[in-house]
């Protein structure tokens, strides 16, 4: 049995908070500073994060390593298991040559990359976030962006970058509703004030993306279009959460912002518009293994001789359409009863854990969800995707053992980084982190969202931080006289914002587009975005907690 202690350091938060730091600090410079390989770096920060748990918190041995198991599971499953089924299924795309099919229909909505880039990354990956999330997106837009001819870092910070204001809403709006089992609050009123948030972030996401892609001439010339996509998003998420359905949040909106750039370019003077990019230069090179791979099947079913017959671009389609079917027939209420009869809820065997109180912490409860995970429909999902392509068992094993392969190291990183979650969660490192945050009373409105992203930037999951956290939030909003479904829904909205720098997504990313090894460089080219909006992020929250924007809490 292990008590947590807030202040093991002289009896002060303050020292406390900053040797408790040490393990992110430790793994965020290794990853930008030192350039180290993600899962190497993960390793080395979870060794520190157990050796300030044991020797500074008096953690037991025995206990800190139970935690780091429990994180790694976790990890795995669910994490892991939604990550490589979805690539899996993109993978068998790829093997029948239709994933090319489905890239020259998307280049024949614009030939423009940066408008390419605005519909793949930002709507159709939000679409992926809404049913799957998880890094799901991440890993299929990135890799359909290096097949238009993106370069693979460019594809990976566009992909990572994109995915941030649908993330709230994600996985059918399971953060939120997580959020709201931990604060007692109601899911639909958390909702509709994260609608009032995200949805301001969601107007300039597109902007961004064109400027990545192709610096102020990108803005100049796109901006419109970005702009219109960012605002038909926003308007649809606000729309949605407050009045229809807050796990629909996502669904609608990704929808409505693609059919305003589809609009927007049929209606766009043909000349504004450039040929899409051409990858190359040797920063960027992927392996030769990942470029096999992709361009392996280029030229598509027809070799690039003319349009796709509309029953191949049908079935280049169907793997989607069918993912999409898979998880909103498993949204039923019904249907989603009857399979959460084979969910399985136990404890940690051996971790027992209580909080400063003396209260014991739910920490060690652990959940196997079948049926109801993303992961598990993804799988069904891609067994449908089999039948519809014409794909044998023997292709559809062999591409998921190139799934695997690919994933190699992405499947390490993640794992150490969910231990190293657990570990500071367990001992008590992350609450010492957020009760000092939340001892600044009234300023603590501005300081919000940093909690989520610090949250969401350790365990790569609005989902966790939001468990981590929204208790928290709660108490210091009535410590300092601040709405209490404000601050909770702030910190949904803050972890969205970590989600691009999480060592987890990174590995995701680096393993998706060909580029293990090299997470410290897409680091660098995201950090500053994240830190951008996060400051924008903390100036809403801190009008919306005043007179001057009060008038937006639900």
């Amino acid at each position: 049995m292990y008590q947590q202690v807030l202040d093991p350091v002289a009896d002060s938060l303050g020292w406390s908070s900053l040797v408790a730091a040490l393990p992110l600090a430790v793994l965020f410079v290794l990853l930008g500073g030192v350039r180290m390989r993600a899962w190497l770096a993960s390793l080395i920060a979870l060794a520190v994060a157990l050796a300030i748990a044991v020797w500074t918190y008096g953690m037991p041995a025995g206990q800190a390593l139970l935690a780091g198991s429990e994180g790694a599971a976790f990890g795995f499953y669910p994490i892991l298991w939604i990550v490589i089924n979805a690539l899996w299924v993109y993978n068998i795309t790829v093997a029948t040559g239709h994933f090319d099919v489905l890239r020259r229909s998307f280049a024949q909505v614009s030939d423009d990359d940066r408008l390419q880039a605005v519909l793949i990354a930002f709507s159709f990956g939000a679409l992926l976030e809404a049913l799957a999330g998880f890094g799901t997106p991440v890993a299929v837009t990135s890799v359909m962006l290096i097949a238009l001819g993106f370069p693979p870092l460019k594809a990976a910070v566009l992909a990572l970058t994109a995915n941030t204001a649908p993330v709230a809403f994600g996985a059918m709006a399971t953060p939120i509703l997580t959020l709201g089992k931990v604060t007692g609050e109601s899911s639909d009123t958390l909702g509709a004030m994260v609608g009032r948030q995200t949805p301001i972030l969601a107007v300039f996401v597109p902007l961004v993306l064109v400027a990545i892609v192709d610096g102020r001439r990108g803005l100049r010339e796109t901006w419109p279009v970005a702009l219109l996509c960012g605002a038909a998003f926003g308007a649809a998420q606000y729309v949605t959460a407050n009045f229809v359905s807050v796990p629909l949040a996502d669904v609608v909106a990704s929808l409505v912002s693609a059919a305003a750039v589809v609009l927007a370019v049929r209606l766009r003077p043909s000349a504004a518009a450039r040929p899409a990019p051409v990858a190359g230069g040797a920063a960027d090179e992927p392996t030769p293994e990942f470029a096999a791979r992709v361009e392996g099947q280029d030229g598509g079913r027809d070799g690039g001789r003319g349009a796709d017959p509309r029953a191949e671009v049908a079935r280049a389609y169907a793997p989607y359409a069918i993912i999409i079917a898979v998880f909103v027939v498993c949204q039923i209420g019904p249907v989603k009863d009857l399979l959460d009869r084979a969910t399985r809820t136990f404890s940690w065997p051996g971790l027992h854990l209580t909080g400063p109180s003396g209260k014991p912490l739910a920490l060690p409860t652990f959940t196997f969800n079948y049926l109801t995970t993303p992961g598990t429909q993804m799988l069904v999902a891609g067994l449908i995707t089999m039948a519809a392509l014409g794909v044998g068992l023997r292709r559809a094993v062999r591409a998921y053992w190139t799934t695997l392969v690919q994933l190699r190291w992405a499947i390490v990183t993640v794992m150490a980084v969910l231990a190293l979650a657990f570990v500071m969660n367990a001992s008590g490192q992350t609450v010492t982190l957020g009760t000092w945050m939340a001892g600044a009373g009234g300023a603590f409105a501005l300081l919000s969202p940093i909690l989520g992203w610090l949250g969401t930037a350790v365990t790569g999951s609005d989902t966790s931080s939001n468990s981590l956290f929204g208790s928290l939030q709660v108490t210091a909003a009535n410590k300092a006289d601040l709405s209490t479904v404000l601050m909770a829904a702030t910190n949904s909205s803050g972890g969205v914002l970590g989600k691009m720098v999480s060592p987890q997504n990174l590995a995701i990313a680096a393993a998706a587009v060909g580029l293990d090894g090299r997470e410290g460089d897409i680091f660098r080219r995201v950090v500053l975005w994240s830190l951008l909006f996060l400051a924008g992020m903390c100036l809403l929250s801190g009008l919306q907690s005043t007179a001057v924007l009060g008038w937006m809490v639900p």
